[in-house]
């Protein structure tokens, strides 16, 4: 093996040696400020842009919560932003103060009214009187509304017609399924168009009050809740339809639950379009000719349009 002979002669190579010792090269521990992480950018300091700190086009850093007009459009935007807040809170506040209990009120019934109340809509040729009982103040002896649905058999109550319109899409989504043909989007289907149906009555019912001149307090909600009664002979109709085979058993039971429902509307929305009590006596003083035409108005809404929309309603 070949070895390195040194020359004798030649003087030994000797490496300088530093003067001083060079520390060690670590790298640093993450610095954190308030429990979080600060930006790893050499170049920002610490906090980097999230603390307010950008760097400019001569790659020269300033702090923008430093710079005036910064200072002043946040402060515009953060009034704005409280001013809104409270401006949504009272309103709201005062408008859920004056509507929650008048809507409690709707839903205020027991067993025995629910059970009269069906009763009532599906036999409604059987009932003598129509009128509704008036709320009294305990204190001065005024009239100051009608009785809650639990206490009057005649007052129009919520419970009914917002169980009847969930029953009508469930059924017709186990009919569907009977038949063979359901599919998930079926329920948003029926879903949609029960309640198109049920938004284009209440918007035709306003209009018509609002050209026949028919103000009242509690018009809109007894409304809504009259319209939800339909449903009943409805649902009657679909499961006629469904337990006997042809199309007799269904008209018929459609045709009786269609005139059962005008003549129970016929009759309970008197007081609505034709006000004969003294809850609201500045309506009671109309003409014969407006008389007669808000009666020709409850008998088109109780036949025409209550015939046209149960016919839709069983049919989808």
């Amino acid at each position: 093996m070949y070895q390195q002979q040194h020359n004798p002669a030649s003087p030994p190579l000797h490496h300088p040696v530093p003067q001083h010792p060079i520390p060690p090269m670590r790298s640093p521990p993450p610095l954190q400020q308030q429990g979080r992480p600060v930006n790893s950018n050499p170049y920002l300091p610490q906090g980097g842009a999230a603390s307010g700190y950008a760097p400019d086009n001569a790659g020269n850093g300033y702090n923008l919560f430093n710079d005036t007009t910064a200072q002043v459009g946040l402060q515009v935007g953060r009034n704005a932003v409280l001013a809104g807040q409270e401006y949504v809170e009272q309103n709201f506040g005062r408008f859920m103060s004056l509507s929650m209990p008048t809507l409690r009120s709707y839903f205020n019934v027991s067993n025995g009214y629910v059970g009269s109340k069906l009763l009532l809509v599906l036999f409604p040729w059987r009932h003598k009187l129509w009128s509704r009982q008036p709320k009294r103040s305990e204190v001065s002896g005024s009239v100051e509304g009608f009785m809650p649905p639990r206490e009057d058999i005649n007052a129009p109550d919520m419970y009914i017609p917002v169980m009847a319109f969930t029953t009508y899409i469930l059924l017709s989504s186990i009919l569907a399924g009977i038949k063979g043909v359901f599919h998930p989007e079926i329920l948003g289907y029926i879903s949609s168009v029960a309640f198109a149906i049920v938004i284009f009555e209440i918007l035709g019912l306003r209009l018509g009050c609002y050209l026949l001149g028919i103000s009242n307090d509690s018009q809109l909600l007894d409304l809504v809740a009259y319209s939800g009664y339909k449903f009943i002979g409805v649902i009657l109709t679909m499961i006629a339809g469904a337990l006997v085979s042809g199309y007799f058993v269904k008209y018929s039971v459609f045709l009786y639950t269609f005139a059962a429902n005008a003549f129970f509307l016929l009759r309970s929305l008197r007081y609505v379009v034709l006000p004969e009590s003294p809850v609201n006596p500045s309506s009671m003083n109309t003409t014969s000719r407006q008389r007669q035409r808000r009666i020709q108005f409850l008998f088109a809404y109780s036949f025409v349009c209550q015939f046209v929309l149960m016919w839709m309603l069983a049919k989808s």
